[in-house]
């Protein structure tokens, strides 16, 4: 496709934008402010790789001021550029508006391949980058909070709180700086899966809807459908996990050597172990090897879990793509072309923009953790399992019936951290499902989902704009 260089992932996003703004009633100003990006930092900063002084290419861009702080994940991977950080930057304002978590949007990243350094020195560029976040005001607890992305994890947001900690000694909500800190650090229990869970919890909600289901075809609940996931990364194989444990079958997975399919069903646990091993997902026992990691997007299935990297299905493969719901764990996975061609084919795309909003939500969490100093459940747990003791303790009282052990336990069982978090999670996700999909039935001219969530999303952001006072 000869037009595939000039694809501009930040244009996709302002497409996308435009296609929903017609559906909405604000002034073209308000609409062109929520558009642009707000700040955008580039910078160039030395690092010492061995005897070497190298030059580090970095960013950080805060989409949207509407709501502070500012909130997005750091990337660390060579095709960091400017136009993807502001199109991640964009996505996160509406993701957070869609799921009501009160942040505006923003992203950052190192263009770097993380693989070519050693722990010392990915150390090294994540410090000094905090460095000149701080220097310009591009981090804190109530300006801009960083959290993990492709290429980052629990380490790298340690080092970025420690450096934040050593030069603002005595900040009192120092520990809010950035997200998806180790446990030990601050960090939120399911953190970590929260995104791939969200996912399911997403899929899980639309697949639970009886309009949406006969629409499709398809039969209700999550139970017994086939699932094909491409990506076996931090979301792929939660989301890979949750469906497996909510009855769904996945039937392939693929990732960037290839793709293994079995009818029978995988578990992603064997496979990310044969991996593990072997350094590759092919020649899985009992699994046949796809030709192409791409095949496995092609395969006959219910769902399609795409979430590795943007643009694997554009308006070229499209045509060829059987599944009946395809949600978008990755961030713009779909191109517009294919956007249309699924719209008219009668497939049904949960966005990116809400789908993935697990982890920015449990995110959230791990922030109001760190400003309140005290864990979740930590109050309550034992409040909880004692009341529950008591009422069940009435119970086989009045009744002269026993609880069998295994159901006592379960009944008894006060909130601990994971689980509050679990809640609050399923809760946004379906709250948020529920209301994407309302928006779009009381206005049947909106051609597909994901132009509903950007309904949604506008709709909450020109409202805060305008309460704000912001426009005379």
């Amino acid at each position: 496709m000869s037009g595939h260089q000039e694809y501009s992932f930040f244009g996709a996003v302002e497409k996308s934008f435009d296609k929903a703004a017609k559906f909405t009633n604000w002034d073209p100003g308000i609409l062109e402010q929520i558009k642009q990006c707000n700040s955008v930092y580039r910078m160039h900063f030395p690092v010492k790789i061995g005897d070497q002084i190298e030059v580090i290419k970095a960013y950080r861009v805060q989409h949207s001021h509407h709501k502070t702080p500012c909130k997005g994940g750091i990337r660390f991977a060579t095709a960091v550029n400017l136009d993807e950080v502001m199109a991640l930057a964009a996505l996160m304002t509406y993701k957070c508006a869609i799921v009501n978590v009160p942040f505006g949007g923003a992203k950052g990243g190192i263009s770097i391949d993380p693989k070519k350094y050693t722990a010392y020195e990915l150390e090294k560029i994540t410090r000094r980058y905090t460095h000149e976040l701080i220097k310009k005001n591009f981090i804190g607890p109530g300006t801009d909070v960083p959290a993990p992305d492709y290429g980052t994890g629990e380490r790298e947001m340690a080092w970025i709180l420690d450096t934040y900690m050593s030069m603002k000694p005595g900040e009192v909500d120092a520990l809010g700086c950035v997200t998806g800190k180790p446990v030990t650090q601050g960090g939120v229990r399911g953190r970590r899966e929260a995104t791939g869970l969200g996912v399911f919890y997403g899929i899980r909600e639309v697949c639970n809807m009886t309009d949406v289901m006969q629409r499709l075809g398809l039969d209700l609940g999550i139970e017994g459908k086939t699932v094909v996931i491409q990506g076996l990364g931090n979301v792929g194989y939660h989301a890979s996990k949750f469906f497996r444990e909510g009855g769904a079958k996945v039937i392939a997975i693929a990732e960037y050597e290839g793709a293994i399919m079995n009818p029978d069903g995988l578990n992603e646990e064997e496979v990310f172990e044969h991996r593990k091993k072997t350094g590759s997902i092919l020649n899985f026992p009992g699994a046949l090897n796809l030709a192409q990691s791409n095949d496995a997007l092609e395969l006959d299935c219910e769902i399609l879990i795409p979430a590795a990297l943007e643009n694997v299905i554009n308006g070229e493969n499209a045509p060829r793509i059987k599944a009946r719901v395809i949600g978008e764990a990755a961030n713009g996975p779909l191109t517009p072309e294919a956007d249309e061609v699924f719209a008219a084919k009668g497939t049904l795309v949960v966005p990116d923009m809400y789908l993935n909003a697990g982890g920015v939500t449990v995110s959230y969490f791990e922030w109001l953790k760190n400003l309140s100093h005290v864990r979740y459940g930590r109050l309550e747990k034992r409040f909880t399992e004692n009341q529950n003791k008591n009422i069940l303790n009435q119970i086989e009282n009045l009744t002269g019936k026993k609880v069998a052990d295994n159901h006592k336990i379960m009944i008894e069982h006060g909130p601990d951290e994971v689980d509050l978090v679990y809640s609050g999670l399923e809760e946004t996700m379906i709250s948020a499902t529920r209301e994407i999909m309302d928006c779009w039935k009381r206005n049947p001219s909106i051609p597909d989902m994901r132009t509903a969530a950007y309904v949604v999303a506008i709709n909450k952001v020109a409202t805060s704009y305008e309460e704000l006072g912001i426009f005379p």
